[in-house]
């Protein structure tokens, strides 16, 4: 697919002709000379005034905010660069740390992104603008110049015409490729001064990581807080509860006492749904003893036999959580859908990183589009910047291998 005009150009003349790119163009470099061009005008007009008036220090602020100007004018062409270019410029700005006008001058004064922005903004006013309507101009009064040319032969009796027409329609054509090549390179110029730098784009990744990772810090404290919240409320009611039905089938006979025993039964299942529910969003023995025991736990609640071979020490909190909701998940995944009669879970923490791997016996075919809850455990891994393999060719067997890092 064509991307931007010099691409276009590449193409043979009936298709680049056809086509809209050399109309994108014009309007390009149109746009970019009217609107170049007045605000240079007003640019020049607004630099005087700050001179004349830096005595009343006015003429500091209209200074200073001219200085910012580049911003508004690199975001305008980044947006007006999708016209000649088909692949969007991120912008090359962080967001401000604090909300406010200081925050993000401030922001803004230390970017090196904002003075390259102002120095095209320059470029773009002195020069280029005025490149612009060079071109444009030319490109339209050339071929119409000497289209019209034999207009004015009053001695062949306008045989010149004949001739002029057709030489003036070829140098309108040419001028379409005149005007796609200038658009072309003024577009790419524009991307190489105002598209992010890698080690701006390292910045805002470095942030997002550290967003993601006071996010997921955020999620721990709310899923402890509400696995908190029902150990210390709905489980200690629903226990006080049981204690008083069975008080109270002490105490009576007959049809009451079936009513109080039915009661009990569904008080007891409740109260396990609460266990169940408490153990899935904070497994209690995963805070007191560590990975390797819960994952023994929740091995040997499972249909499919497991056997465990962990070696490892206490990991961080979050790091542990994670892990432990991957092998639960594999593990729920083994017992509805691989048809396995054997599963193994093995982990180590080896180089820094920790690694688990789970396999089972089963008929394999286990694929993340089809939605087994695989993606799911790629999302979970990603989170700590992990990495999550799974081999799981037709007939068996599957093996899933995580690889989290310790810090």
């Amino acid at each position: 697919m064509v991307r931007n005009p010099l691409q276009a150009m590449t193409r043979r003349p009936s298709e680049f002709l056809r086509s809209s790119w050399p109309w994108r163009s014009a309007l390009y470099l149109l746009s970019g000379g009217v609107i170049g061009g007045a605000t240079a005008l007003v640019a020049a007009a607004l630099a005087a005034a700050g001179v004349l008036l830096t005595v009343a220090l006015l003429g500091l602020v209209i200074l200073a905010a001219m200085a910012f100007s580049g911003v508004l004018v690199g975001g305008f062409e980044r947006w007006r660069l999708r016209l000649v270019d088909l692949d969007p410029i991120e912008t090359p700005h962080r967001r401000p740390a604090e909300p406010g006008y200081r925050s993000w001058l401030a922001t803004r004064f230390r970017e090196p992104a904002t003075w390259r922005e102002l120095a095209f903004t320059a470029m773009s006013l002195l020069v280029l603008c005025w490149v612009d309507l060079g071109v444009i101009g030319l490109a339209v009064y050339v071929p119409v110049q000497v289209a019209i040319l034999g207009a004015y032969d009053d001695v062949n009796g306008g045989l010149l015409l004949l001739v002029s027409v057709p030489f003036g329609l070829g140098l309108a054509v040419c001028s379409m490729y005149v005007l796609a090549a200038w658009a072309g390179a003024r577009a790419a110029l524009t991307r190489a001064v105002l598209a992010p730098r890698d080690d701006e784009l390292g910045d805002r990744l470095i942030a997002v990581t550290a967003s993601r990772a006071r996010l997921v810090d955020l999620f721990e404290l709310e899923r402890s807080r509400i696995e908190r919240d029902l150990h210390d409320g709905a489980q200690q009611r629903l226990t006080a509860l049981i204690m008083r039905l069975g008080l109270l089938k002490l105490d009576v006979d007959g049809p009451a006492r079936e009513g109080v025993d039915e009661a009990l039964t569904q008080a007891r299942a409740a109260l396990d749904d609460v266990r169940e529910l408490i153990r899935g969003i904070h497994p209690k023995v995963l805070s007191d003893r560590g990975l390797a025991a819960a994952v023994r736990d929740i091995a040997g609640r499972g249909p499919v036999p497991v056997d465990v071979d962990l070696d490892l020490p206490r990991l961080p909190a979050p790091l542990e959580l994670t892990a432990y909701f991957i092998v639960s998940e594999a593990l729920a995944n083994v017992g509805k859908h691989s048809g396995a009669t054997h599963a193994g879970v093995r982990g180590r923490v080896e180089d820094g990183r920790l690694w688990m791997e789970i396999r089972d016996d089963g008929h394999g075919g286990a694929d993340p589009a089809r939605g087994t809850g695989l993606t799911g455990l790629a999302d979970r891994t990603a989170v700590h910047d992990g990495t999550l393999m799974i081999a799981s060719p037709l007939g068996g067997p599957t093996v899933l291998r995580v690889e989290l890092p310790c810090e």
